[in-house]
């Protein structure tokens, strides 16, 4: 029996920097906006090659061009393994980047870039497995161009003398391949993003996408369970948005390769700083005790496709024991559908563009999931998905469900009579 060969996947970016990068947009979106679309297609492209490492295995590597390490972690994450692509034409990078993976083991080896959302955990792992009955793997860009190559070890050929960016970039190494009788796999011609004519297919695609934001400050008891939930439940991306943790918080979250951005603490200051960050399309707010449900993405994309859906949650489940609490998630039931108000224990989401109309959440130092539900309200209807957001019951146990019920009804009817959010917050956190 033989090991299984090492397989390598490495991932051309380019710093995501206003004027040098995605040149051709910006004509259509000005530097600013061309970049923007760049670290976009990049964070959106190492979260599909993230599970892919989690799920086969896979050495990932980021090659960048442009910036340096601190810029690429402090933009992309810790724990990535990065080298600079070098000098050279894209040709002399390539085979560089090929023959020194080789060099470490590897024996199937694939390069992608980032301008291609539409890539897929599956049709990566295709690449690796077409490498195992050949010698090159292409993925065919309806450019001219391929989104990706794969071979079992170096040939050099494929990157000498092809007139890079331009459409002869695929016949051209076809003609290679052929010369130097390599058995070749061609994936399906999937779409690029290089011209403004681009940019529609590349937003479907990222407008599908999700981004779990998750406010923390100080959630080291429980955070782990809570973020290994949303990545197993789901394939979003995660955001952890840190108000200024002193615990274990972001070790924690560093451990599980999610995403961090500090913020000044408060709940919708931080929030918004998530919600900035995000690459997905899709933006679902979680609290750092609440375990999203089984398939969350989904039941968020159907319930946002009813008729004048504008927002969503989920269903509330205490987690905990007593006739107390499940009166409370049958009245919680009752309030949500009847009135359109869920809070934000239930995980509320809604796309980006609506979040943007809606001007995010304000910096309320409480109530801004019932501010931001209202608003929404006067744009169309709030649904309740599918599934159930499990949440901690540790604010029933700490003030009783009658107390803690009068409370929140106390915090509420304030808040219509015009209460100061500061003076309604000291209410709900009682002496």
């Amino acid at each position: 029996m033989t090991d299984a060969p090492i397989e390598h996947l490495i991932v051309f970016a380019r710093w995501p920097e206003a004027g040098t990068t995605k040149t051709r947009l910006i004509p259509a979106l000005g530097p600013e906006g061309a970049a923007h679309v760049q670290r976009r297609m990049t964070q959106h492209t190492l979260r599909i090659t993230d599970r892919l490492a989690r799920e086969r295995g896979v050495h990932v590597e980021l090659r960048y061009a442009g910036g340096d390490e601190t810029k690429l972690t402090s933009m992309f994450g810790r724990g990535r393994r990065l080298r600079p692509q070098g000098e050279g034409d894209l040709g002399a990078r390539l085979a560089r980047a090929v023959h020194e993976s080789a060099e470490a083991g590897a024996g199937r080896i694939v390069v992608i870039g980032t301008d291609c959302p539409a890539i897929t955990v599956d049709l990566l792992a295709r690449a690796f497995d077409a490498l195992g009955h050949g010698d090159v793997v292409l993925g065919p860009a309806e450019d001219g161009g391929y989104y990706l190559v794969g071979v079992q070890r170096p040939h050099p050929e494929l990157f000498e003398d092809i007139a890079w960016s331009t459409d002869r970039v695929l016949e051209e190494t076809l003609r290679v391949t052929a010369a130097s009788d390599l058995r070749v796999t061609q994936l399906e011609a999937l779409p690029d993003v290089d011209r403004p004519e681009d940019l529609e297919a590349c937003e479907t695609e990222l407008e599908r996408s999700v981004t779990v934001v998750m406010p923390t400050r100080n959630e080291g008891a429980r955070l782990a369970e809570t973020l290994d939930v949303a990545m197993r439940h789901g394939d979003a991306e995660v955001v952890v948005a840190d108000g200024g943790s002193s615990d274990e918080t972001l070790d924690i979250a560093r451990k599980r390769g999610v995403r961090i951005v500090a913020s000044a603490p408060g709940r919708a200051v931080q929030m918004n700083a998530g919600a900035e960050a995000a690459v997905g399309g899709l933006l679902l707010f979680c609290h750092a005790d609440t375990h999203l449900p089984d398939g969350y993405e989904r039941l968020a994309r159907e319930a946002l496709r009813r008729p004048e859906a504008v927002a969503g949650a989920f269903d509330l489940a205490l987690r905990g024991e007593g006739a107390g609490l499940r009166r409370i998630e049958r009245g919680v039931a009752r309030r949500s559908r009847r009135k359109q108000l869920p809070y934000g224990d239930q995980a509320i989401f809604l796309t980006r563009r609506r979040f943007r109309e809606l001007g995010g959440f304000r910096e309320l130092p409480i109530m801004e999931d019932y501010d931001l539900i209202q608003r929404a309200k006067r744009l169309g209807q709030v649904v309740i998905a599918d599934g159930s957001a499990s949440t901690s019951a540790r604010y029933w146990r700490t003030h009783g469900t009658i107390r803690g019920t009068l409370r929140n009804q106390a915090v509420l009817l304030g808040w219509r009579l015009g209460v100061s959010p500061a003076r309604l917050a000291r209410w709900r956190r009682g002496p």
